[in-house]
């Protein structure tokens, strides 16, 4: 046998067991936000910290489809780790969300770490114990400072919001200290980390995104990820696609949460829902107004989905250019992802109002939840102004402009 046809025997079982692990994480997805959705309801009246839910995130693999095979990871691309947070938020819009935001902040040290091999530590220790990642980065609720004491550093203050605050096995963190910016990684096992259960919005009610604090928490050397900076100092391109990326986030659990209420209005049609008295049909799934309507919102659907994959592919081929990607080409690809931002937000918020049209006015009693999908859309729509988004859209749109970067742009 040749050498060459050997390589490419080698890289053909590569591609097998590749795909196979693909299929299974897509599987074992599936199979996870059946469950959510079956439990949707109940889960959504208590409202509790999701450990059960992250530990299936954990158990079916999920956690590591992103990282590298290398050091036990499946590999997968952003594109598909973007889908499995849109199949997960079918059943659960806040467990969507949560592996979103798991995925951005586990990811972010790999492009964004001065030193290469402590980004390559963090990930084989984060794949080995399978640790959920979470963050303490809200701009707009600094908070945080750190001060030298002794040997070490100690971080103190608070945040406002903390998604993932109790399910958190690491997190990501900025905080101010001498006029500077200090970026670190620390395990929320050490004294000091208190989380409080004030999380009282009406939608994400699994997010676990109450205020957490810091009260003297240690922070040690090798805890920093990047140098001191000064609030001034433009960040290295590579290091910003974190904001992108988590806006594809956004995108895909808001998809999934629209397609989770309009799978559940379909079942309910097609078992509950009774014809009108006027309508001449025996069955309501034979109303032609129904039937149009249930045609509109799934080509809507399939639409902002197709834009939402397109813009993930995008983003990602510009981050694979690594520490050459230029600040034009970071900008266009990051244009793609907020375009598909504003469109999954209006998609989303019509499509969980409009299933009550499909289903009828039985459809509102409580016990159902079904306003649960529109809660949790409209609750993290909010997040940061889709006006905002349209406008550097329609910006690069006329005038070629590229957005300004931010942890919001």
């Amino acid at each position: 046998m040749s050498n060459v046809h050997f390589l490419k025997e080698l890289v053909a079982a590569d591609n097998s067991e590749h795909d196979q692990k693909r299929r299974e994480l897509f599987a074992r997805a599936e199979t996870l936000s059946r469950d959510l959705a079956r439990r949707g309801a109940e889960l959504d009246r208590v409202g509790a910290p999701p450990r059960e839910e992250v530990e299936a995130l954990r158990q079916a693999g999920l956690l590591t489809a992103l990282h590298s095979p290398e050091i036990g990871g499946a590999g997968l691309s952003w594109v598909d780790g973007l889908r499995l947070v849109r199949i997960i938020a079918r059943g659960e819009s806040s467990i969507g969300q949560l592996l979103g935001y798991h995925y951005v902040n586990s990811q972010y040290v790999y492009w964004a770490a001065a030193d290469p091999k402590q980004a390559w530590v963090l990930g084989a220790e984060t794949v080995e114990r399978q640790l959920y990642w979470g963050a303490a980065v809200n701009p707009r609720d600094p908070g945080l400072t750190l001060e030298r004491r002794g040997g070490h550093y100690v971080l103190n203050g608070r945040k406002t919001f903390s998604t993932g605050a109790h399910v958190s096995d690491r997190i990501n963190v900025n905080a101010a200290i001498g006029g500077k910016i200090a970026n670190f990684v620390v395990p929320t096992d050490r004294p000091g980390y208190i989380t409080n259960d004030d999380w009282d919005n009406i939608g994400q009610r699994l997010s676990d995104s109450g205020s957490v604090e810091f009260r003297d928490f240690p922070v040690y050397e090798r805890d920093f990820i990047l140098p001191l900076a000064d609030p001034s100092d433009p960040p290295v391109v590579q290091a910003t696609f974190n904001t992108p990326l988590i806006q594809l986030v956004f995108v895909n659990f808001y998809l999934g949460t629209a397609e989770g209420a309009f799978a559940a209005a379909l079942d309910y049609v097609r078992s509950t829902t009774r014809p009108w008295v006027t309508s001449g049909v025996e069955r309501a799934g034979d109303d032609p107004y129904i039937l149009e309507r249930i045609g509109e919102l799934q080509a809507s659907l399939k639409a902002s989905v197709a834009l939402a994959d397109t813009a993930a592919a995008t983003v990602e081929a510009a981050l694979s250019q690594g520490r050459s990607v230029t600040a034009e080409a970071r900008g266009e690809a990051a244009i793609q992802a907020y375009a598909a931002k504003v469109h999954s937000t209006h998609v989303s918020l019509d499509v969980t109002t409009k299933v009550f049209e499909l289903m009828g006015a039985r459809a509102t009693a409580g016990h159902y939840r079904f306003d649960r999908y529109w809660r949790n859309v409209r609750t993290h729509t909010l997040h940061d102004p889709v006006a905002y988004k349209a406008r550097e859209v329609g910006d690069f749109a006329l005038n070629g402009r590229i957005p300004p970067v931010s942890l919001y742009s």
